[in-house]
């Protein structure tokens, strides 16, 4: 298989030009979840404040789900099963990829690593030209990627390809979108790099478009 950007990839499948809306998203998802912490006296306990994290996730989700069921967001969603049933996640489905959305505490990091995600990861093999998968170039599930932001407080947001090995982190992380105010043009050239072909992006959407007939996805 041909060498992928995981860049541009990335930016293919979600283009700069919606990046805007990931701050503003998450802002409203954070204050609603503070919002309704304070106006509930259930929520103010010393248990429930240790575990508000999980009202930012339920926030999350619901604003991101309003973006896309706008239309804001192109895009089409699922709610998928965690691997134990504990739940469900909210995975956003791209053209040719998907996005799952995780707090974590080091921007630098890969959340830690369970069931979805570890097989998310795995799908990402075939496509970056890895030395550690030479032996394995063939579409094996949609290309995973991530959206982390910031865990206690948002002081980041990133797009992120992960790395298919968890401790290698990723192949690559957009700059900190909360330092992103409004809605911006893309400026400046397109991605360069000499070793890439960039009719790389088009041949992988063909290989994932036969492993979708094949596979019935």
């Amino acid at each position: 298989m041909t060498t992928i950007n995981p860049q541009q990839f990335l930016e293919d499948q979600f283009p700069r030009s919606l990046w805007h809306l990931i701050p503003t998203t998450l802002r409203t998802a954070y204050k609603a979840a503070a919002d309704l912490m304070k106006s509930e006296p259930i929520l103010q306990i010393e248990s429930a404040v240790d575990n508000h994290g999980r009202l930012i996730a339920w926030a999350t989700d619901f604003g991101f789900k309003r973006l896309m069921d706008t239309g804001q967001l192109p895009f089409d969603y699922r709610w998928q099963p965690y691997s134990k049933p504990t739940g469900r996640y909210l995975e956003m489905r791209l053209s040719h990829s998907v996005v799952t959305i995780s707090q974590v505490a080091d921007p630098a990091k890969q959340p830690r690593s369970v069931g979805f995600r570890e097989n998310g990861r795995m799908n990402n093999e075939p496509f970056f030209d890895l030395p550690e998968f030479a032996d394995e170039q063939a579409v094996k599930g949609l290309p995973h990627f991530l959206l982390v932001h910031g865990h206690q407080s948002l002081t980041f947001a990133h797009l992120a390809v992960p790395h298919p090995l968890h401790h290698r982190d990723f192949r690559y992380r957009s700059h900190n979108l909360m330092a992103t105010p409004h809605a911006l043009p893309m400026e400046g050239p397109a991605v360069e790099d000499t070793d890439i072909d960039f009719d790389a992006t088009s041949l992988l959407k063909e290989e994932i478009e036969r492993w979708r007939k094949d596979n019935g996805r």
